[in-house]
Parts: structure tokens; sequence; C-alpha cells
């Protein structure tokens, strides 16, 4: 008697990097955005002599992206001027929360710690909530009010 053929696809689990390359690379990555973060504070963007590119979106449109001032509002936040760094950009604070939420939880994830991120324990809408937060703000600090003029960076 002849057993059936078995054609179902096992499917790939997600787990733990096992190689030491898949481990070692959030470390890299963290090295590296510590000697950008070092940069950011070192150097003022605001500068006519900063390395730092210049918004494509902006230099190509002449608007501001809701992201415009980020890299100015970091160097304000690093050298301890909140109020400046919010002037630049709202949002610094919760971009810079997520960037190092999120590597932490890859940092986590690649050593095999069990961890559940930032958007696992978020409600379902939060992000189409955030996209169209980020988008609004969009509009309004482009708009020619002048009481939103303090929006633009």
């Amino acid at each position: 008697m002849e057993t059936p053929l078995d054609l179902t696809v096992a499917t790939p689990t997600v787990g733990p990097v096992s190689t030491w390359r898949g481990r070692l690379a959030p470390v890299a990555c963290g090295c590296a955005l510590l000697v950008a973060t070092g940069a950011v504070a070192a150097i003022d963007p605001s500068s006519s002599s900063s390395p730092f590119p210049s918004c494509i979106f902006h230099v190509t449109t002449g608007l501001w992206c809701p992201g415009c001032g980020l890299t100015r509002a970091t160097h304000a936040l690093l050298r301890g001027n909140v109020p400046a760094a919010l002037g630049y950009n709202l949002f610094t604070p919760f971009v810079l929360f997520a960037i190092i939420a999120a590597w932490f939880a890859w940092l986590r994830r690649s050593w095999g710690i069990p961890t559940r991120t930032l958007a696992d324990r978020l409600p379902n809408w939060f992000g189409m909530a955030a996209a169209s937060t980020m988008i609004v703000y969009g509009v309004l600090r482009n708009l020619p009010v002048p009481a939103l003029r303090w929006l633009a960076p």
C-alpha cells in the first residue's frame, strides 16, 4: 500500500538570527548611529559650510516636508536647547524615540531575546493616525497664514 504524497509546504519561521554576522549587524549600526549623533552634535547643520545634505523635497519644491528641520532639531536637542529643537520640528522627540526603540528591538531580536516591538504594542489605528498627522503637519507648515508661521523650521 502506498502512502499519499505530502504536498504541504513548510513555512519558514522567524526567529533569532543564529550567525555572528546577524548578531553584530545591530551593534555595528548602533556604533554608526553614535558616530552620526556625535557629528550632528559637533557640527551645526544650520551653517553654510555644513556637510549635511539639504532636504531634496525642499530644494525641489521650496516647501517644507514634515521631516524638514529634524537634523537641526537634533543638533539643538543634543546641545540642550529643547525650545529650539521643538521650533525646528515638533516631532523630533517622537522620531528620535522611534529610532531608539526600533534599534533596541532589533538588537534584542538578533540576540534571541524575546521582545515585543513598539509597533506590536500600539493599536492598529495608530499607524494611520501618525501618517495622517504628519501629512496635516506638512500642509499646515506651508500655508501662508501668519498664525501658522511658527510651524516652519
